[in-house]
């Protein structure tokens, strides 16, 4: 009987459970379902806010699952934090997988643009189940290529690659300081001879401040901002981040409402995410130049 769970389960997702209301009724179903997630989503900002674990484990799913918003990895955290690769029940049927049955879907909210009357752009949002690869039976699941390995030196060079300031290397710095920004120049001086580890950390943290330095509106101590920043990179890159403290996250982000916590929230997901794509392009030219020279 095991033979025809698939067909199953995909005849009764499929079908999904819209046949049993009328239009009216379905549209009040789904505005319900958005209202629900966004509030969830305010209730998991303000724990994982007061929570230095909660903190550092958003941090964790947001580094990879890199793709996703602030906003989805806060749900994402809430229903399954161990989740680790998402896909929608065809994506998986694509890749010759199939959800298994009885699994709950993990509820985000996808953002959709619409005209107004007055032809401004809107931004609206529905309900978007995934599963996580956890959660399908992979015995007829196609195989896929291991993604690239990269050596600390390669890492480095991406991190730095086509940055927007310029990055110096010194024999020493004023006190502890291990890499700061000179105020005249804006150049990011580092100390030279250190440990990768910290070499890659401190690089980081420094890029994340000046990118950071571009929302205006931020309400937040921006050095935390690029702080988290700098963890989410050296997570993303397996970097060690024995180091990384998060214990004030309580204070830091005290007397903000949920959606001002949502809004810095984005504002370090953003940051990740600029500087992972120009690292991650630089990558993958390494790794094509590599390809080429092996031919």
């Amino acid at each position: 009987m095991n033979n025809f769970d698939d067909i199953l389960n995909n005849q009764v997702y499929e079908q999904g459970d819209n046949s049993q209301y009328s239009k009216d009724e379905y549209a009040t179903k789904k505005q319900t379902e958005r209202e629900d997630l966004f509030a969830l989503s305010d209730d998991a900002v303000s724990k994982v806010s007061n929570n230095p674990d909660m903190f550092r484990q958003y941090l964790d799913i947001q580094s990879r699952l890199d793709r996703y918003s602030a906003v989805n990895v806060l749900l994402i955290q809430t229903q399954k934090p161990d989740a680790t690769r998402l896909g929608e029940f065809d994506y998986w049927k694509n890749k010759g997988a199939s959800v298994k049955p009885g699994e709950k879907g993990i509820s985000i909210l996808e953002p959709h643009e619409y005209h107004k009357d007055n032809g401004a752009v809107g931004t609206s949002f529905n309900v978007k189940k995934v599963f996580d690869i956890s959660q399908v039976s992979r015995q007829k699941m196609k195989l896929e290529p291991k993604p690239p390995t990269y050596t600390d030196r390669q890492k480095l060079s991406a991190l730095v690659h086509k940055a927007p300031v310029p990055i110096i290397g010194v024999d020493e710095l004023a006190g502890d300081a291990v890499a700061q920004t000179n105020p005249d120049t804006g150049a990011i001086q580092v100390r030279k001879g250190m440990e990768f580890a910290d070499t890659f950390s401190s690089v980081a943290h420094e890029l994340a401040a000046a990118e950071v330095g571009k929302f205006t509106d931020t309400q937040i101590d921006s050095d935390f901002s690029a702080y988290s920043v700098s963890y989410l990179l050296c997570k993303k890159h397996g970097v060690d981040i024995g180091k990384f403290d998060f214990s004030d996250v309580g204070a830091v982000f005290e007397n903000l409402d949920a959606q001002e916590m949502k809004a810095e929230f984005k504002v370090i997901r953003d940051t990740f995410a600029d500087i992972s794509a120009r690292m991650n392009k630089q990558l993958e030219q390494q790794k094509a130049s590599r390809d080429n020279k092996a031919r």
